[in-house]
């Protein structure tokens, strides 16, 4: 009888575990020239490690080891079988390439933690786990807790929120095995025709954005979770997606040091454990031809390791995207990397071929030695400082207890209510007037079915509420529809949910704007609200009352819904502006009642 391969032992091990059971103005920073940097040199050595854990994993260490410890490739949150052939590949990750860590996407907390926990026993070094939590653990987590987006905490404007978030995502996933999040954002969202960034930055005032971060990464660290600040050196002013193609960014060094950089300064000094470069070409420091800089030594090595002194992990941006896979192939794409100055190599397809270009390129003395040395060791020093060499596997038995809480909900409602921006109110309409009777509530692209959070909550004692939902292009007969039944109501609240995602353009069907636009010019009372990008007041730019709630959530839905109903009060203000309408800063205060006016 033979013995089971290591493949066939995971296998066993995971479907076993996973059985059923005061906004300011930027002051210009010096700009200073970037620094030469020689390719393949670090250009700053990583301190020693604190624990002797690091060097002495290390010195057992072989070269193709030391290489597998920066390979980060992407698994699935789902149980093993969910999966056609995955407790296979995590079988060769984890005990034939030991790849150093994992990055994991949506499940469930205890499928996840059982995933998570048969890995980490069958590796003989410990993984390090990433995830991307940008909006909370429920973004990867089915029942974690959901957070608005980074742009409500700009208009909330108050650290001790954006403190209390990041705790909370620390909590929860640690709770279910994960020990580290790509973020958080740290872009500047400066340019309205961003199509990937948009809600997901805090605002277009680098100062607010670097304080907020800074106090997320503070909340993070005190749930026992390490940070990743994204995109270095700044995604905020592209109009590509870098999911598609390679976006571009002009910036010359001293714009780059007044706004571009400011949020990773602030975010190094707060103590951030690594910096993402992204897939951006600098053309304004390396002209027309630059590569992405995630790719470039001058970017990684000079201005990162150089000008901004930072000596954590640096990570590539996932190496599956369209920006890196259409002009280079993954293994060159990642030696290229290693050589720029980056650590981690993030989601690269084809992990095996990876490791091997990156041996080969050692062997040759393409890439210095040093160099994956350097490497190895700060991703080691990492899983130091989340404490995996004292244990990496978690308790299923508290997943209850930490994951979704109704403490951390309580949370999410303080900040979907402090973050509703009113932004124009020229009717009079906000809170909704006793004298409106008739409401037609129509939503473009909320999700689920049924009434929505919003339309439930604009209901009030003799007041009716009809909804219709619309999704995916507009017809004709729609909008005739929608005609008719606008001219029967008292009130039209009009919402919409456009929020960044990737390969997907970042714009309302112009059927919708246009009918928006039609019954604000006819002088139909119109409340239009935005639940994602603030931009979209260009679709329809004479409505009467625009509100922005930053997101679909049900928090923010419901958050919404008692603004408009004047049962909360409006505090929020505009962290980005709305051009040429509105000035960032912008908001008009509600004090809210029980029962509106």
């Amino acid at each position: 009888m033979h013995p089971p391969t290591p493949a066939a032992v995971l296998l066993a091990a995971l479907l076993a575990a996973c059985s059923p059971r005061a906004e300011t103005r930027p002051q210009p920073e010096r700009a200073t020239p970037l620094p030469p940097v020689t390719v393949g040199a670090p250009a700053s050595r990583p301190r020693p490690a604190d624990d002797p854990w690091v060097e002495r994993t290390l010195a057992g260490m072989s070269l193709r080891q030391r290489v597998a410890q920066l390979v980060f490739p992407w698994i699935a949150g789902t149980p093993a079988d969910a999966q056609a052939g995955e407790a296979e590949r995590l079988a060769r990750w984890v005990e034939r390439d030991e790849v150093g860590g994992l990055i994991v996407s949506r499940g469930t907390p205890a499928g996840l933690a059982a995933k998570l926990n048969a890995a980490q026993a069958r590796s003989r070094v410990p993984l390090l786990v990433v995830s991307d939590l940008e909006t909370g653990p429920g973004m990867r987590l089915t029942g974690g807790t959901n957070m608005p987006p980074a742009m409500a905490f700009g208009a909330a404007d108050d650290a001790a929120l954006a403190r209390e978030a990041g705790r909370i995502t620390g909590v929860e996933a640690r709770a279910v095995g994960i020990h580290l999040t790509l973020g958080p954002v740290l872009d500047v969202n400066s340019n309205p025709r961003n199509p990937i960034i948009n809600v997901r930055s805090f605002g277009e005032d680098p100062q607010r954005v670097a304080r907020l971060a800074g106090a997320w990464i503070a909340g993070a660290h005190e749930g026992g979770l390490l940070t990743v600040g994204k995109h270095f050196p700044g995604h905020g002013d592209t109009e590509t997606d870098s999911h598609v193609g390679l976006p571009t960014i002009d910036a010359d060094p001293a714009r780059l040091a007044r706004v571009e950089l400011p949020p990773f300064r602030g975010a190094i000094r707060a103590g951030t454990d690594g910096i993402l470069v992204g897939h951006i070409a600098v053309t304004g420091l390396e002209g027309a031809g630059a590569p992405p800089a995630s790719l470039s030594p001058r970017i990684v090595g000079g201005l990162l390791r150089g000008e901004l002194g930072f000596d954590g992990l640096v990570f590539t941006d996932a190496l599956n995207m369209g920006a890196v896979t259409r002009r280079y192939a993954v293994p060159e794409a990642s030696v290229r990397a290693l050589l720029a100055g980056a650590d981690v190599l993030l989601q690269p397809p084809g992990e095996g071929a990876v490791i091997d270009a990156v041996v080969a390129a050692v062997e040759s003395g393409r890439l210095p030695r040093a160099r994956v040395d350097d490497a190895a060791r700060r991703v080691l020093a990492a899983k130091a400082r989340a404490g995996l060499h004292r244990g990496a596997r978690v308790d299923p038995a508290a997943l209850g207890r930490l994951v979704g809480s109704a403490e951390h909900a309580r949370a999410v409602r303080r900040v979907a209510a402090a973050g509703t921006t009113l932004v124009r109110d020229r009717g009079g309409l906000v809170p909704i007037p006793a004298r409106v009777r008739r409401v037609l509530h129509v939503a473009y692209g909320l999700p689920g079915s049924g009434r929505s959070g919003l339309g439930s909550a604009l209901a009030a004692p003799g007041r009716e509420v009809e909804e219709v939902r619309l999704d995916g292009p507009v017809t004709a007969a729609q909008i005739a529809s929608l005609r008719a039944r606008a001219a029967d109501a008292d009130l039209v609240v009009a919402s919409a949910m456009v929020t960044p995602r990737e390969y997907r353009e970042l714009s309302l069907p112009p059927e919708f704007g246009a009918f928006v636009e039609e019954l604000s010019a006819a002088g139909k009372p119109v409340v239009a609200v935005s639940l994602g990008s603030p931009y979209l007041l260009a679709a329809f730019p004479s409505v009467p009352a625009y509100l922005v709630a930053w997101s679909a959530s049900a928090a923010t839905q419901r958050a919404a819904g008692d603004a408009l109903a004047g049962r909360a009060p409006i505090t929020g203000r505009l962290p980005v502006a709305l051009p040429p309408f509105h000035v960032a800063g912008a908001g008009i205060q509600r004090s809210g009642s029980p029962v509106g006016r």
